[in-house]
This record gives C-alpha cells, structure tokens and sequence, in this order.
C-alpha cells in the first residue's frame, strides 16, 4: 500500500515539475481555468463536459510527455542528433495534434449564441464580476510567465 501511495506522490511531483517548468503547460492550466469557468454559461450536456475534461487531460497529458521526452533527450545527448531531434519533434506535434483537436471540440461545444449572451451579460452588466475576470486574467498572465514559481532543478 506504501508503495502504491508513493507512486501517486511521484506522478504529483511530476506534474508540478511541468507546471514550474514548462510554460506552455502553465498555458494549458489557464485555458483549462478559462474553458471551465464559461462552460457554466452554456448549454452542455454530462457527455459534453466528459468531452471539455477528456480534451483537457489530453493537452495537458501529451505536454507531460513532451516534457518528459525533452529532458531525457537532453539528459542522453548534450550534442546534436538526427534521432534526438526526431524524438523531440515527434512529441511537440503530438502536443500540437492535440491542441488543435481540442480547438476543433471548442468551436463545436461553444458555438452557442445563447451562451455568449449570458456570457456577456454575466461579465458586462455586472462591475463586479467584470472585475473579477480583470483580476483573474492578470494574475493568469503573472502564472504563465512564471513570476510567482520558482523553478526545479532537472
């Protein structure tokens, strides 16, 4: 049982590495914020946020990977390698395939005039919560550019 509860204390600590490390993850926790926070103004069914959640953890699941072929690439061949380059290409696409597939889920799942309008009746007509989204955007872009993390040594 030890043993089990340990692996879930690494896979954490391999999450939280990406994040301080790797801003195109801090990217993805953002949008996955955002995406969350103005699905409640539409229209969606129990499938469809199963759709938004299996899309998110996809991103967020080929950027790890990503991150960790990066740095055991970087770890095996300091130099310039044919394979080494493949390898690290192959995985940013598939972060990159990913991405736009779930783009593609967005325009299908938010293209709902409805929700726009509450949307923008929740945010325009009311200051405060207008506000709210003018601090949480800010405090979004300090987060990406990575102000308040400090970074792991790989």
């Amino acid at each position: 049982m030890k043993a089990f509860l340990k692996g879930f204390a690494y896979a954490f600590q391999g999450i939280i590495y990406c994040i301080k490390n790797e801003r195109n993850m801090r990217i993805h926790t953002v949008a996955a914020l955002y995406v969350l926070i103005f699905a409640r103004f539409f229209a969606f069914s129990r499938e469809d946020y199963a759709l938004i959640l299996l899309t998110i953890g996809g991103v967020m699941s080929a950027e790890a990977m990503n991150t960790a072929v990066e740095n055991l690439a970087d770890k095996v061949s300091k130099g310039p390698h044919p394979l080494i380059k493949a390898a690290k290409d192959v995985a940013a696409g598939a972060v990159l395939i990913m991405a736009v597939i779930s783009v593609g889920v967005a325009l299908f799942l938010f293209g709902q005039k409805e929700g726009f309008e509450a949307l923008f009746e929740f945010y325009v007509t009311h200051p405060v919560n207008f506000a709210g989204l003018v601090v949480l955007s800010i405090l979004s872009l300090a987060y990406i550019m990575g102000l308040p993390i400090k970074k792991m040594k790989k």
